[in-house]
């Protein structure tokens, strides 16, 4: 039998090779194999209930084919969880781990630290890690048939998951019982950084696989682009957060609803206003102040002319007089566009004026580069180190005049 047995292993080699290999991935000590096996099969079931989701997404099944579609959504990602304890955990706790496996369970700490604290975030974070780490899996492997199959899903879920974790921020951000400005900084910068991610992640294979869909988009993705190599200054920070904020009025309209959009732009303001005014290098100080002016443009054409409620009714009336005069500056009929730029600085220049001046902030130094600058234009006059308005200085004249007659 020996013999035997020597001849049959000997005529299909590769056939009990196979086996042997096989059996040792299910059987070695991490069940990295069998855990393997285990998310895939997951992994397919699911993806049969999306396919048969969307289906029926309109007809009379619906809610049958969502339940099931929920169900072995679950199961997936139970999977992929169980996959991160038995397999990689062990790995990285024998040191047997790869950078990349390394890197996963650092992530895995980090967004299960958020339970105790930010159950809702968690939540929503936990599911997006867990897609994110068998879609990197999935892509590395390269099956062009697996990676077809598989994007679909990956695409509509992480934009739910996107979805709720903004909507979950804007709450925090809405929330007026939260008087602490640090915490809110805070939100700020997850808000961005959210968005960031998004942008980097999904979107860019969105615009890939549906170019026509986000040809609208296009151009404020491909300024994004600009901002993601190389080290960025302040100035840059602000002005690629300017274009995030910008792209998510158009995808993130319900997550990011007008009034917390509005207070991210009034936090850029505010940041651009504070580097305006504490840059001394005139060549980056002339650069800030190209950047906050083309944010103040965006603050009235892309948020306050698309507001519809205002609690402050004196406000929407000062709006309305600022909209006015800059819709009467026209660059199509206007034949010199210089004249056009200047003057449209020069509003924009006013009515900052006023704000910084109602704020508890102190912008001694910004309130000087304006007058500067509104001096160089021609709309107010210098008078013995002081600024006055063309109309205040004819008004102080005529004054004087009366006075000498008297």
């Amino acid at each position: 039998m020996e013999e035997r047995s020597l001849r049959i292993t000997g005529a299909d080699t590769n056939f009990f090779n196979k086996i042997t290999s096989t059996l040792t991935r299910m059987l070695i000590p991490t069940k990295i194999g069998i855990n393997g096996m285990f998310v895939a099969m997951k992994r397919n079931a699911m993806l049969k209930a999306y396919e048969t989701y969307v289906k029926e997404s309109e007809s009379a099944n619906s809610d049958e084919a969502q339940n099931k579609f929920d169900t072995a959504y679950t199961t997936y990602l139970e999977s992929l969880d169980k996959h991160i304890m038995d397999s990689i955990y062990k790995k990285v706790k024998n040191g047997t781990a790869s950078d990349f496996e390394k890197n996963a369970m650092s992530k895995y700490y980090e967004v299960t630290s958020l339970k105790e604290k930010e159950y809702v975030e968690y939540k929503y974070r936990k599911q997006k890690y867990l897609i994110e780490l068998d879609w990197e899996g999935i892509r590395a492997n390269g099956k062009e048939k697996v990676i077809q199959k598989y994007i679909e899903f990956y695409l509509y879920k992480m934009d739910s998951l996107y979805k709720a974790i903004l909507k979950n921020y804007s709450i925090k951000l809405a929330d007026a019982t939260n008087i602490y400005d640090s915490t809110k900084e805070w939100i700020y910068t997850k808000i961005f950084y959210t968005l960031e991610e998004y942008v980097q992640n999904i979107l860019a294979l969105k615009i890939e696989k549906y170019p026509e869909e986000y040809k609208g988009i296009e151009p404020d993705y491909q300024r994004f682009q600009g901002f993601a190599v190389g080290k960025l200054d302040t100035r840059d920070i602000i002005e690629k957060n300017m274009i995030l904020l910008n792209i998510s009025r158009k995808l993130f309209t319900h997550s990011i609803p007008l009034i917390v959009a509005e207070q991210c732009y009034e936090k850029l303001l505010k940041d651009a206003r504070t580097l305006l005014q504490d840059t001394k290098i005139a060549n980056k100080r002339e650069k800030a102040y190209a950047m906050l002016i083309s944010l103040i443009e965006d603050y009235y054409t892309k948020l306050l002319s698309t507001k519809v409620y205002w609690e402050d009714l004196g406000e929407r009336e000062k709006f309305k007089k600022i909209w006015d005069k800059f819709q009467g500056f026209n660059p199509l009929k206007d034949t010199d566009f210089v004249e056009y730029v200047k003057q449209k600085e020069i509003l924009f220049i006013k009515e900052d004026l006023k704000k910084i001046r109602n704020t508890k902030v102190d912008y001694t130094k910004l309130e000087k580069y304006y007058k500067r600058k509104l001096v160089d234009y021609g709309a107010i006059r210098e008078m013995r180190n002081k600024y006055q308005s063309y109309g205040k200085y004819l008004g102080n004249i005529k004054e004087k005049i009366n006075k000498v007659r008297v």
